[in-house]
């Protein structure tokens, strides 16, 4: 940001905004209905989508929040070898995730790319409702884990 608040530009060539919004905050539970629960009766958000992403290793629920645009996501462990187990015994429960909405994932990977950060994959994969994702590596982002999320088209059922 320059010092009267507008956003600084982008080095030339390259677009300033990539994001179109926060789509969602993932957090890693030990056992998903017990977090489900919790959310529902301590701040009175409820599941809205439930899936099993066997290639993530995970099952998992969107909380929907306010209008329901941004989104919890609550991510458990399928197996001790999935990376949300791997996460939980690491660090424990907790914020695992931020995820921004984009438009275009492989436009927007190579941007990243361009500009010297490492993505986890070569190529988006199967996320959430049939989206398209890939993911910032940590230690390129502050630490946090920076997922791209580009919904799919039809999203079914």
């Amino acid at each position: 940001m320059t010092t009267s608040g507008t956003p600084e530009s982008a080095p030339a060539g390259l677009p300033a905004e990539l994001f179109t919004t926060i789509d969602h905050v993932g957090i890693a539970v030990p056992d998903l209905d017990e977090a489900i629960a919790f959310y529902a009766q301590a701040f009175g958000v409820h599941s809205v989508h439930e899936e099993t992403n066997e290639e993530q290793g995970v099952r998992e629920a969107m909380l929907a929040v306010g209008d329901g645009q941004t989104r919890i996501q609550l991510l458990a462990p399928l197996t001790p070898e999935s990376t949300i187990a791997k996460f939980i015994g690491r660090s424990g429960p907790g914020l695992q995730q931020l995820a921004f909405r984009v438009t275009d994932v492989e436009a927007v990977s190579a941007t990243l790319r361009e500009r010297g950060l490492r993505l986890l994959y070569e190529a988006p994969r199967r996320g959430t409702s049939g989206s398209r994702v890939n993911f910032v590596h940590p230690k390129d982002a502050g630490g946090v884990l920076v997922e791209l999320v580009e919904p799919a088209s039809d999203p079914g059922p």
